[in-house]
């Protein structure tokens, strides 16, 4: 998703403003603070899936619960990829898409946040180029979206946006805490899409 924060920002309704606005402050990723992680509630609730993201919050990655939800995932980020209409030429970028969710749920397991979120980044990209083809590369594509429906927008604003997550290995425990809260919008997003 290769357009401008100054056009994706400019595309936000005004009710959604200062809840995208809060998630993704200057600064936040390399300070001592962190991630406010009432901000990522606000976002999730705002995107209608704050309850689930509560409750896969408080989840520790190696257990059979996290196990499960992110199983769901991988199972409904394939059936999304399957369903999308795409011209003979694309097919293979299906294919390669899906080859994706595995190891990006090995990332996750293995509490590589930094790597999982780049690559979540990525398959995001992919993503939204099979369901809304040579439009996501558009500057416009974030108001495009919003235009379609206002939490649709708002997720793929929220995917435009992890791509200038670049941190720092300074305070690494918090940054995990952060960058996983993050990440798990977009994976909870996904998962009840």
């Amino acid at each position: 998703m290769n357009h401008s924060s100054s056009s994706a920002h400019n595309a936000i309704p005004g009710e959604y403003r200062k809840t995208a606005e809060t998630l993704f402050p200057a600064g936040w990723f390399s300070s001592e603070k962190g991630l406010d992680f009432a901000a990522a509630t606000s976002f999730a609730d705002a995107l209608g899936i704050g309850a689930e993201y509560r409750r896969i919050l408080g989840v520790e990655k190696g257990t059979g619960q996290m196990r499960e939800f992110l199983g769901h995932f991988q199972n409904n980020l394939d059936l999304l990829i399957q369903k999308t209409w795409v011209e003979k030429d694309d097919v293979s970028r299906k294919e390669k898409l899906q080859d994706e969710i595995p190891p990006l749920i090995t990332l996750i397991v293995q509490d590589n946040l930094q790597q999982a979120l780049k690559d979540f980044g990525s398959i995001l990209d992919e993503l939204a180029y099979l369901f809304f083809g040579s439009q996501s590369s558009k500057d416009d594509f974030t108001e495009y979206t919003f235009r379609i429906d206002s939490q649709i927008g708002l997720f793929w604003w929220y995917g435009s946006r992890l791509g200038s997550l670049k941190g720092t290995e300074k305070n690494n425990a918090l940054n995990n805490k952060s960058l996983w809260a993050v990440l798990l919008i977009g994976i909870c997003y996904l998962t009840n899409f």
